[in-house]
């Protein structure tokens, strides 16, 4: 099988390493896998990539940010339904792998890469035609990305909890009314939405514990306790995965939420966007494959 291995075009010495024993696994586990490495400076190279693709499996070299680019650059260009994709992880969140079960060691990715199969995963479409490849949120989870970005490169993955902790303090709430499937869950003062495609976001924190990303429904977790007491306490819950056991949480599923009120910014697979009074997400069932284990 031959690949097109995409890659930051800065990356240092240990990417290099990882994109090296990811690579060398690959072609172990599949002695006559040829594979091109591509290094995209700007987005818009990947354009360029993806133009002499031509049938070849895309392996994406980064976390969900990397994925959610290419998915969506494909979804434009009407080619996602008919492409192959792989994943080597080298993300701060690694979410969507953690999803699928994509090692998130470089060396037994790629071995993944070469003993896997394609699995079909679902997309979630918004209104304006973006795509969200594994998880957005809104609220104290978009404010808690905003704090976990600067925090990164000294605390890596833990960046997410603590940053989740800090906008548990901070943030105050929204008013916003949830719409799944037609049907009315929340009006009122919200800390939280998140829409789940697949189960965790910020590096393992899992926000919709039950979503599984191919079986054409969104997972929708609501926090409604916005008093400075519920924030903290909501924080720390989510931080040990039992924040669904809360009172002042409601989950659904469905295939569409429509989340309105007042304007808020949303985390798209570990992207903020600007905010906005209004936001559809529609589920797309079996959009697009990538090569799990």
């Amino acid at each position: 099988m031959t690949h097109l291995l995409v890659a930051n075009a800065a990356a240092g010495s240990t990417e290099d390493e990882a994109l090296t024993a990811a690579t060398t696994a690959l072609q172990a586990g599949d002695p006559g896998a040829d594979v091109e490495l591509v290094r995209c400076q700007h987005p818009d190279d990947l354009e360029a990539a993806l133009d002499r693709l031509d049938g070849r499996v895309l392996v994406m070299a980064g976390g969900d940010g990397s994925l959610h680019l290419a998915v969506n650059r494909l979804h434009d260009r009407g080619e996602l339904a008919a492409a192959t994709l792989g994943l080597v992880p080298l993300g701060t969140g690694n979410d969507l792998a953690r999803g699928v079960g994509i090692p998130l060691d470089p060396a037994e990715a790629g071995a993944a890469l070469a003993s896997g199969a394609p699995r079909r995963l679902d997309v979630l479409v918004d209104d304006t035609g973006g795509v969200v490849v594994n998880a957005t949120h809104a609220g104290m989870g978009a404010e808690a990305a905003d704090k976990a970005e600067g925090m990164k490169s000294a605390l890596g993955p833990l960046a997410y909890p603590v940053g989740a902790l800090v906008a548990g303090v901070r943030a105050s709430g929204w008013q916003l009314q949830i719409v799944v499937d037609a049907t009315p869950v929340h009006d009122g003062p919200t800390l939280l939405v998140g829409v789940g495609n697949g189960p965790s976001i910020g590096g393992g924190t899992m926000l919709c514990p039950d979503a599984v990303p191919d079986d054409g429904l969104l997972d929708v977790v609501v926090a409604t306790g916005v008093a400075a007491t519920e924030r903290v306490a909501f924080a720390a819950a989510l931080r040990k995965g039992a924040h669904t056991e809360r009172d002042d949480v409601i989950v659904a599923r469905g295939t569409e939420v429509v989340i309105t009120g007042d304007p808020v910014c949303h985390d798209v697979d570990g992207e903020l966007t600007d905010e906005h009074p209004t936001r559809t997400y529609t589920v797309l069932p079996q959009a697009w494959a990538l090569i799990t284990p």
